[in-house]
């Protein structure tokens, strides 16, 4: 038997043969842990090999291996015929810290240092284990191309001709996509863009943030719809903008607002969702867009126009996007391609003047230096070989088969209680509720009933009281049981 140890080896190194990392590492990997706080100082000795492996219950040749390695590194000075000794550490002095034991065994709760607390990018969207949701108009990944995705994934892996597009100094691959992409924009929205109108973003939102990071400083009046995408507001909110709401009819934004308010105040943009105001699906007329066309070049404000969800309408043709009609270089349009895809395949995208693309690809080469080739040169090809025109057409009369059914399932269920309209495309329907209801009241009653209705879906204020109620990623069956659900709930709340 040794002499007593005075040091709790045995504590401070714990070796887990259960893990996949070699035990000499995590011998080091603990033993590094433990000069770092103050466990070991400098100069410390340590036990010799013999001495080590007897106290842990391991071999010899492992310490050894062990301080082989912790001496490679400058951690320790093993010195002939003398000892091993811990070297000069950047901590003079050991810290008491409580039981060595369980500080090493586990992660700092909380930083030692102050940091900055993003008070207005609170998760809006929580969560829930409940078997139904409503979301505010997503598609359902169980439509999604998915086998024929994975397959052009597959194949575009194992192309030998595509493995320079995968260097991260290569371009190659995104201008695969970017060229395919701006024709498919051209061809469906009526743009007329080049490669060089286009930067290529991982989502809608991410898109909203470069724009807002680049053309707004803090202080500038932003206006938006009464009310908007909450995303979009927490991103400029974010950036410094002072938000100014105005008010959202039938017709969409209100034009004589906005002109009234650039008359007394400097505009520096102005967001709007043109195709289908979010929250409530309305969509801007025609001569409000050539007005507000007007005013921007007049004032000088930026118009960001975000077509969320363009691809899907089911009455007639649609209103071609702003961006389309704009002659003086004063829109910016952000979107998603593939937004009938699972979420994995889509991307975003901002068209703007080149001059602008070139500044926003700038702070994007910083963000997001190597982007999502693999998924851009298989979205490419989705375009080039046309499948997602096929695609499209078939998922929009599915689409339009789910919202016929939910419009006929409110008026079963909740007519008397709520009031909509039934939009022209989308995938949502923006329902107006009585203001007897608590709408907080109601998604509770809901989460019992295993629905789960998110806080973000619900306006509730003096002037509103509506629901966003998504029906793409519900299949029909789906459908009938929330809706079913959601008008039990909200008789319990009437009667209460």
């Amino acid at each position: 038997m040794g002499s007593p140890v005075l040091v709790p080896y045995a504590s401070l190194i714990q070796v887990d043969r259960s893990l996949a990392t070699p035990v000499y590492l995590q011998v080091v990997h603990q033993v590094i842990n433990a000069i770092q706080r103050g466990y070991f100082s400098e100069g410390h000795k340590m036990p010799g090999s013999r001495r080590l492996a007897e106290i842990l219950e391991l071999h010899r040749n492992t310490v050894v291996a062990s301080y082989a390695e912790l001496e490679a590194q400058g951690w320790i000075t093993i010195v002939p015929s003398s000892g091993t000794y811990v070297s000069a550490t950047r901590s003079e002095r050991p810290r008491k810290l409580g039981t060595p034991a369980a500080l090493l065994s586990t992660y700092p709760p909380k930083p030692g240092f102050a940091y900055r607390r993003w008070a207005q990018l609170d998760d809006p969207f929580g969560q829930s284990h409940a078997r139904l949701a409503f979301d505010d108009g997503l598609p359902d990944p169980r439509m999604s191309h998915l086998h024929h995705l994975s397959r052009l994934l597959h194949t575009n892996m194992r192309r030998r001709s595509n493995q320079g597009k995968l260097s991260p100094r290569s371009q190659r691959g995104r201008g695969y996509y970017q060229e395919n992409l701006a024709n498919f924009l051209n061809l469906t929205r009526g743009l007329h863009i080049a490669p060089s109108n286009m930067l290529i973003t991982r989502s809608q939102e991410l898109s909203i943030y470069i724009v807002a990071e680049t053309l707004i400083s803090a202080g500038d009046h932003v206006m938006v719809g009464n009310p908007s995408y909450f995303a979009t507001n927490m991103i400029l909110q974010k950036a410094g903008a002072r938000i100014m709401a105005v008010p959202v009819d039938e017709g969409g934004i209100d034009v004589d607002a906005v002109r009234a308010f650039c008359e007394r105040y400097p505009l520096r943009l102005l967001y709007v969702t043109p195709h289908h105001h979010y929250p409530t699906t309305v969509t801007l007329q025609a001569s409000r867009r050539l007005a507000l066309l007007e005013l921007s070049a007049q004032y000088g404000f930026v118009i960001l126009e975000d077509d969320y969800d363009y691809d899907f309408h089911y009455e007639g043709s649609p209103l071609l996007p702003m961006a389309s009609a704009d002659t003086q270089g004063m829109v910016v349009y952000v979107g998603t391609f593939g937004k009938s895809l699972a979420s994995g395949f889509r991307s975003g995208f901002i068209v703007a003047p080149a001059p602008l693309i070139n500044e926003m690809g700038k702070l994007l080469g910083i963000m997001d230096r190597y982007g999502d080739v693999l998924t851009e040169l298989a979205l490419g090809e989705l375009i080039e070989d046309g499948e997602i025109h096929r695609y499209l057409k078939k998922a929009t009369l599915q689409y339009r088969a789910r919202r016929d059914h939910l419009a006929t399932l409110l008026d079963q269920h909740l007519g008397g209680l709520v009031q909509y309209r039934k939009p022209a495309g989308g995938l949502a329907i923006w329902t107006r509720w009585s203001h007897a209801v608590n709408l907080m009241q109601l998604a509770k009653a809901c989460a019992k009933r295993d629905l789960f209705l998110p806080l973000y879906l619900l306006y509730q204020s003096k002037t509103h009281c509506g629901i966003r109620l998504g029906y793409g990623s519900l299949s029909p069956d789906e459908l009938t049981e929330a809706v079913g659900t959601l008008a039990e709930a909200a008789g319990q709340i009437m009667q209460g």
